[in-house]
């Protein structure tokens, strides 16, 4: 089976295009693909991607499973795990972790739900 090579017939639309117009074409298509999977993920979050993040950010499984469940106790998973502390860090001038340990020890819960639930997120 021979393939037809139709190369040059398709990059007619091209051919007259300097480098520099080509790879802004070229960024512009691949944000087009993009950006329906960027789309997706601001929307959409589930407890397993939201402890990795918090593993990212220096816990423990143990230590991130019990922060995402007390946020899904809550109903805040979806304003994201790791936002979630670093907000009530940022809010009570600690670091991250301590926040987090924190949460875990079932402390600022009631700022977490001041900053999320009052609409300042």
């Amino acid at each position: 089976m021979s393939r037809v090579d139709d190369f040059q017939v398709r990059r007619k639309h091209l051919a007259n295009l300097t480098e520099e117009e080509l790879e802004n074409r070229f960024w512009k298509l691949a944000e087009r693909i993009v950006e329906p999977i960027v789309e997706l993920s601001r929307k959409n979050t589930s407890p397993s991607i939201e402890r990795s993040v918090l593993l990212r950010m220096g816990f423990s499984s143990i230590e991130a499973k019990t922060i995402v469940d007390c946020i899904l106790d809550r109903g805040l998973i979806g304003k994201g795990a790791g936002h979630i502390v670093y907000r009530v860090a940022k809010e009570k001038d600690l670091s991250t972790r301590e926040a987090g340990l924190k949460l875990i020890d079932g402390e600022l819960w009631d700022d977490v739900l001041a900053i999320f639930k009052g609409g300042a997120n």
